[in-house]
């Protein structure tokens, strides 16, 4: 199967993202309306089959100059395993936006591995990281 990427912000199916990122472990209760903010704020990559369906997302938040922090990676379970991850994350790392950029971050519980062939590594000095996380927010119906 051939699968095309694309960054056109009219090509992203919101509610096909929305769906995935509902039951996601890292956006779990998200609620649409937030989600199309943060994408709308964000540059964002979409993988899509010979049909046009999405089949696969990524996004970067980034001020486009010093940092970006890399975030709601996925692709569906029935399109895995065609390296479409690793495409979206080389096209993205290649977008002239994203160029110069001194820090890149992201979360991951489980992809380490596959960010690791892509050049990310550990933060060598976690103890130096803080966080401000609101865990339950989406699931509190108060955002």
């Amino acid at each position: 199967m051939s699968y095309r990427l694309s960054f056109d912000m009219a090509d992203q199916q919101i509610e096909l993202i929305h769906a995935f990122l509902e039951g996601s472990y890292w956006a779990k209760g998200i609620p649409q309306h937030l989600l199309e903010t943060a994408i709308a704020h964000s540059l964002c990559v979409g993988a899509f089959d010979e049909d046009g369906d999405q089949v696969g997302f990524a996004r970067v938040v980034t001020d486009r100059a010093t940092m970006a922090y890399l975030a709601d990676v996925f692709v569906l379970p029935a399109h895995r395993g065609q390296g479409l991850a690793r495409r979206m994350l080389e096209a993205l790392d290649a977008h002239p936006d994203l160029q110069g950029l001194r820090r890149w971050l992201l979360f991951t519980r489980d992809m380490q591995p596959l960010y690791a062939k892509l050049g990310w590594s550990p933060i060598p000095h976690p103890e130096r990281c803080m966080e401000k996380h609101d865990i339950d927010l989406y699931t509190r119906g108060t955002a």
